[in-house]
């Protein structure tokens, strides 16, 4: 199964980006033995609208416009479900064995996302109840996509 990510903003150089791109690495290698390939980063500008709605629905529209077709939609959002890893791990593992060919992680902007993406959501997905940095869920959903697959595959990263 193919996962990629679509997130509203871009990523300034610095150790965030460094991160999440090692991380990103990791997977992309790691993957494969566990039919997980990584296919990319998708990043879109924040919509410059003055209203909060319009701002939304600006970068749903976007998102849509990136051939979703049949994709599992994951939804980053503060609103979501708290998952353990091992949980996160087991959807991957579910999806791709129920012949999902492809999954889209979508952080949204400082508005969050519209709610018609919330309704084709195969998960909304919470890093808990504190808001964080756009940064910092690249930084964390990279970490866990890896971790993702060193659970799948038995590797002894995930020691819990």
């Amino acid at each position: 199964m193919k996962i990629a990510i679509h997130a509203v903003g871009r990523m300034k150089a610095g150790p965030e980006k460094d991160l999440a791109a090692r991380y990103l690495d990791r997977f992309a290698k790691a993957g494969p033995a566990v039919g997980l390939e990584f296919s990319g980063l998708t990043e879109i500008p924040e919509s410059q609208a003055a209203r909060g709605p319009d701002r939304i629905r600006e970068e749903a529209d976007r998102l849509a416009g990136a051939s979703l077709g049949d994709a599992v939609l994951v939804l980053l959002d503060e609103r979501g479900r708290n998952l353990t890893s091992q949980a996160f791990a087991e959807n991957l593992a579910s999806w791709r064995d129920q012949g999902k060919r492809t999954s889209v992680f979508a952080i949204g902007g400082p508005d969050g996302h519209d709610p018609r993406l919330r309704d084709k959501a195969g998960l909304v997905w919470s890093f808990g109840a504190l808001t964080w940095p756009h940064q910092l869920v690249r930084v964390m959903l990279a970490e866990q996509l890896y971790r993702a697959a060193t659970i799948l595959s038995g590797h002894p990263y995930h020691r819990a």
